[in-house]
């Protein structure tokens, strides 16, 4: 059985990585992904494949199209429409992946229940900070705005694995946050 700190950094990880993918869809995976890979995150059971070359050049390739395809207008908001449940499922897939020491059951219920919940909470907040932003800017602050989405999606991810528990302290603090800026008069 896994030491009690072991589970609490890989739960931490994985809702983190799950948080990620509701800026991303594809860089979480890809992120846990190497990590696995090089041996820096242990995968749960059954979740080796995540760090086998041809699943890594195949999210590398859905990372770069999603990433490019938020830079065209239109196409931007149509991914924010249509991409939650690619965000959710990716949440999910990303924390199930990557949290070890629980029992399988248990396991499955933290990456729903935990990692669906932050993956579209994230998903839903940039869907709304995207349509304010192309509103205010008539569309011309959304490549900004697609920017700071993929730095959130890549800074979460990373420091998943690096500072899981930092990371989750981040995802609490920027999804306050978020949740207060909503609640202002625009």
């Amino acid at each position: 059985m896994a030491e009690p700190l072991s589970i609490a950094l890989s739960v931490a990880a994985g809702l983190s990585l799950a948080a990620a993918a509701g800026f991303r869809a594809f860089v979480p995976l890809l992120a846990a992904g190497l990590a696995i890979h090089f041996g820096w995150l242990e995968p749960a059971r059954g979740f080796d494949w995540l760090g086998e070359p041809l699943v890594l050049a195949a999210l590398g390739i859905a990372t770069t199209i999603e990433i490019a395809a938020y830079y065209v207008p239109g196409v931007d908001h149509a991914l924010d429409l249509i991409g939650a449940p690619v965000a959710v499922g990716a949440g999910i897939v990303a924390a199930a992946g990557v949290i070890v020491g629980l029992p399988d059951w248990l396991r499955w219920l933290t990456a729903i229940a935990g990692g669906g919940a932050v993956a579209t909470a994230g998903h839903a907040l940039n869907a709304v900070g995207r349509a304010k932003t192309g509103a205010a800017s008539g569309g011309l602050g959304n490549p900004v705005y697609s920017t700071a989405e993929l730095g959130g999606s890549v800074l979460f991810a990373a420091l998943a694995i690096v500072l899981p528990i930092l990371a989750l302290a981040a995802v609490a603090a920027f999804i306050a946050w978020a949740l207060r800026r909503r609640r202002q008069p625009t």
